[in-house]
């Protein structure tokens, strides 16, 4: 990165140290130098407050005597080489390597290029948003208090909790270590069973204070001078499912649910009139390969037949024409569709859809005696985790799963859940990181015009010059659906507009 911004490309990259030890030892509590160096090679690098100092008094690199800073950034040097000696071995001895050589190395050059590409942001429109949202937060403020009868600091959980508890009598949900709880899902509950506005008008402000404080008021102080632009870190060891993580800013938190999150889209914008965003999504992609894991007869046909999953899903689990599945069938469908994949009881599906849980259960009953597939994938699943001690997904990633061993029940299930999750979640995020780099590639070549900015799960977001955006969303797609052979189609869906959120 630093080297690129001066125009240097660094190439023939042939080894992390870093990703090497996430692949092989992904359990490790840290796969940062000072750890591995400490851990691997017994010796402990030197601190950086040693430099530089800390608190008050702490002074920049620029400021450490050049003897100093030599001997620290050598250590540096020395013993990533010194690792990369060790793990490079290893590496080639494992199952891994092609995992590591083939799909990981080579997405550091793709992650460095979006990273140096960055996205342009409409300033202008977060300082208005951040007025409006500043206006709706006093006013919701003024309406806790009239309904409190006095004024309290809303953001102070033991002032809220004596407001709920002690004066409005509300029930306890739930103890913490420093008392009673008053975090979302307290709040959701209260809102549920009774009739009090106050834990609703709460959860809003929180949920508007959020936005504002974290997103439209600080994306405008992460903007680079030079570039005009905000330029994102992407993290490749940021998940041990394998799934990328983005910080400063986190692009992966910006909720796209609620309007309020869906408005702060729209500041990250094209460079300028002659290009538009282009934003390619993957559609039910772990469904997908769900389908393709479990080979049941019936979810491959719908998918091979390009019906819609969740209308068909729910034409079967009721036994109904296609034409007479209702709203509700289908919601019901789709949410026993991506539960199944986070190993949702009919406890949470009851919670998640409002109805009784005797109808939850019947409902999954039906599901799975209507695709034994998926079920007889799910026990196979866990049965090879327990075997082996990991979960693998489709290029071979490998995850630890200890908490099968375990003779705690909810650890077991826990286990259970993540055994069959990481499997799918994990090869979503291997078929995501070959698309990007074979898509690297053709924008490397010159095939396709184009610049990658974001990745957020199943997504791409890309600039591209708005007279060439049909042509390169043809190519776009054709890499992404043909990421990795499956037995099921991959099916992507492409739109394109000024901004990223009208490009959805």
């Amino acid at each position: 990165m630093v080297l690129r911004q001066i125009g240097i490309e660094v190439a023939g990259l042939a080894f992390d140290t870093m990703l090497a030890s996430l692949l092989l030892n992904p359990a490790s509590p840290s796969h940062g130098l000072d750890y591995l160096a400490s851990s691997l090679l017994q010796h402990d690098m030197i601190p950086i407050k040693d430099l530089i100092g800390k608190g008050k008094n702490q002074i920049t690199m620029a400021e450490v005597d050049i003897a100093v800073s030599t001997e620290y950034a050598g250590e540096d040097a020395d013993f990533t080489w010194r690792l990369g000696q060790l793990l490079a071995p290893q590496m080639d001895k494992s199952d891994l390597s092609a995992l590591f050589y083939e799909t990981e190395m080579p997405l550091v050059s793709v992650l460095a290029e979006m990273e140096h590409n960055g996205i342009t942001l409409d300033v202008k429109l977060l300082a208005s948003l951040s007025e409006s949202m500043g206006a709706s937060l006093a006013s919701l403020t003024e309406n806790i208090y009239a309904l409190v009868g006095h004024e309290f600091n809303v953001d102070s959980p033991k002032q809220l909790g004596v407001v709920l508890f002690d004066e409005m009598g509300l029930r306890v949900v739930k103890k913490t270590r420093t008392g009673r709880s008053t975090d979302a899902d307290t709040l959701q509950t209260l809102a549920d069973e009774t009739d009090n506005p106050l834990p609703k008008l709460i959860l809003e402000y929180r949920e508007l204070a959020k936005l504002k404080n974290t997103y439209v008021d600080a994306l405008p102080k992460m903007v680079f001078p030079r570039t005009g632009r905000i330029h994102a870190s992407f993290n490749q060891t940021g998940a041990i499912t394998g799934r990328l993580s983005s910080s400063d800013p986190n692009l992966q938190n910006i909720p796209i649910r609620t309007e309020t999150g869906r408005k702060i889209r729209y500041a990250f914008i094209a460079c300028d009139a002659q290009h538009v965003l282009l934003a390619a999504d993957y559609s039910q992609v772990e469904l997908r390969l769900l389908a393709h894991f479990c080979q049941d007869q019936a979810l491959v046909k719908a998918f091979l037949e390009g019906q819609d999953i969740h209308r068909a899903v729910a034409a079967q689990v009721n036994g109904v024409a296609l034409e007479d599945v209702t709203p509700e069938q289908r919601s019901a469908a789709k949410a026993v569709n991506f539960g199944i994949i986070y190993g949702q009881s009919a406890f949470g599906l009851a919670k998640s859809l409002g109805i009784p849980q005797g109808e939850a259960k019947a409902f999954i009953d039906m599901y799975f005696m209507r695709y034994p597939g998926i079920r007889m994938f799910i026990d196979d699943c866990i049965a090879r985790t327990k075997k082996t001690g990991y979960a693998e997904t489709i290029l071979g990633r490998r995850r630890p799963i200890p908490e099968l061993q375990s003779r705690n029940r909810n650890q077991i299930a826990f286990g259970e859940r993540i055994a069959v999750n990481t499997v799918v979640q994990g090869s979503a995020a291997d078929v995501m990181k070959r698309a990007m780099i074979d898509i690297h590639h053709d924008i490397k070549t010159g095939r396709l015009d184009a610049n990658m900015l974001i990745q957020v799960h199943d997504e791409l977001v890309f600039e591209i010059p708005q007279a060439f955006v049909e042509k390169a969303s043809q190519q776009i797609r054709e890499r992404m659906e043909n990421a990795l052979p499956l037995s099921v189609p991959l099916v992507v869906d492409i739109a394109w507009a000024n901004n990223w959120a009208e490009g959805k």
